[in-house]
């Protein structure tokens, strides 16, 4: 069937489908989207507070490197709402509320660098995390992030049952990272990273505000009528002027990333392939994509300059026209003057550390060894000698019997060495000085200043040892 004998949709099936995208049928009333919408536009009371504490968060999650941390600390930022207040008057033109916004946006700004410059000033580290520079390069991709984040922000605020949307743009379109960012950059003097950070926070907060605009002027929200109509018209060209001016230098560096990124791409394959074909190892490659050079270290069978100019010459067969090729090798050391690097010493390197290596692991695997045959020898000579004192018991007391001999660590003792210790039941109990003498037997007989003696009796009384160092004597009912 050819596309014009294709029926045109149904009235039935026109109107499903427009009901299922409508953004009218549950609309919150315009008084309520009004009070909801202006009331986010206030940072004052807690809100500030809250602010600095997010803004620590984030400072710490892009210090550590930690995306977890970060994630939380957007969903705690109040930064959304002057931002979104911003786009609903200029929406509704109330450029009262505008102003507003923009003043209660310029201080949250203002404490957001403050606090994450003061925190970079005190922190012992120092280095850029991926985290970090991540923010400094902004490209198209962020706008369309921001646009998407702003529509959707504004779309979820519009409705009669509230959901989760908010959060979700404060993590998508990421308001806080670069002000800590930037705030990073003041705090080490990078303008070129504060710069860069500045620019997509700019961009997160023109984007979203835009959106507002546009979903606002959608949804025909109630708004105040110029006298002149001109005004209007001026009103949305100046809109119109800035969001292009935020948006149009995304697109550069939209550009200039991809290019990058097509440059490191085909300069890498083109290492791969010649160099293969070549029979060399490369050791490493460096791309430096803003002045199109490719550096390469070999290691190997030396390449004649012939072969070299060879390769360099097919490079914009590969797509590298404005490419310059470096070539490093590694090779055995002549003596012509060149700084060569000289295989053979760092063979011989290569194998001493092994040989060391291979040295302290067997001499800590000897110490290992030796340390566990003493405690074998010493457990086993305690067994013999717990056996000899068990039957030397034995033959001294008949009315005792279960003769246990042990060792073991008092309760509280901590490291301390396990204390010998020597149970038995009896038929009846020694006297008080016969278990002392007993005490004392143990001490001798074991070469410890403190053992423990617990004798009990099928019957009579709980009797305890004069002497501390001897243990209790108990009495079984």
């Amino acid at each position: 069937m050819n596309r014009q004998d294709t029926p045109p949709p149904s009235p039935s099936l026109r109107a499903a489908i427009a009901h299922r995208f409508s953004l009218l049928d549950d609309k919150a009333d315009d008084a309520e989207i009004d009070r909801s919408l202006r009331a986010g536009v206030e940072l004052r009371g807690a809100t500030p507070w809250i602010l600095m504490f997010a803004i620590v968060i984030a400072s710490v999650g892009l210090n550590t490197n930690s995306t977890a941390v970060i994630i939380g600390a957007m969903l705690v930022s109040p930064l959304m709402g002057p931002i979104v207040g911003l786009g609903y008057g200029i929406g509704i033109f109330d450029f009262a509320l505008v102003r507003r916004s923009l003043a209660n946006l310029a201080i949250a700004a203002g404490i957001s660098l403050l606090t994450s410059t003061l925190y970079f000033m005190l922190t012992p580290l120092d280095e850029a995390q991926s985290e970090l520079l991540a923010r400094t390069t902004p490209s198209l991709w962020d706008v369309l992030i921001a646009l998407a984040g702003g529509l959707a922000g504004i779309i979820g605020q519009t409705r009669r049952e509230k959901s989760n949307v908010i959060p979700g743009v404060a993590i998508a379109t990421a308001l806080m990272p670069p002000l800590c960012t930037a705030g990073y950059g003041l705090a080490n003097g990078n303008w070129s990273v504060f710069g860069g950070a500045f620019y997509l926070f700019s961009i997160n907060c023109v984007f979203i505000a835009f959106a507002a605009v546009v979903v606002i002027e959608f949804l025909r929200l109630p708004h105040r009528q110029f006298i002149d109509p001109r005004r209007g018209r001026r009103v949305k060209a100046a809109l119109l002027c800035i969001v292009l001016a935020t948006g149009l230098p995304s697109i550069y560096l939209a550009a200039r990333l991809v290019d990058n990124e097509v440059f490191k791409s085909r300069a890498r394959d083109f290492v791969r392939k010649e160099f293969k074909a070549a029979r060399v190892h490369v050791l490493e490659t460096r791309l430096a994509p803003a002045s199109h050079e490719i550096e390469v270290t070999l290691i190997g069978a030396r390449l004649p300059p012939e072969a070299i100019k060879a390769i360099e010459g097919r490079l914009p067969d590969a797509g590298l026209q404005k490419a310059r090729l470096s070539v490093h090798q590694a090779q055995p050391e002549d003596h012509s003057g060149d700084n060569k690097i000289d295989i053979g010493s760092l063979k011989a390197d290569i194998l001493a550390d092994i040989v060391r290596n291979n040295q302290e692991a067997l001499e800590e695997r000897d110490t290992t060894i030796a340390a566990l045959r003493r405690q074998l020898t010493s457990q086993h000579g305690w067994v013999e000698q717990a056996a000899a004192v068990t039957r030397e018991f034995e033959a001294q007391y008949p009315q005792c019997g279960n003769v246990l001999m042990g060792r073991a660590v008092p309760p509280g003792a901590g490291e301390a060495a396990p204390v010998p210790f020597l149970s038995a039941d009896c038929r009846r109990l020694p006297k008080a000085d016969e278990i002392k003498r007993i005490g004392e037997w143990l001490k001798v007989r074991t070469g410890q200043a403190e053992v423990r003696l617990v004798l009990a009796a099928k019957r009579g009384k709980l009797f305890r040892q004069a002497d501390a160092d001897a243990a209790a004597v108990s009495s079984k009912p």
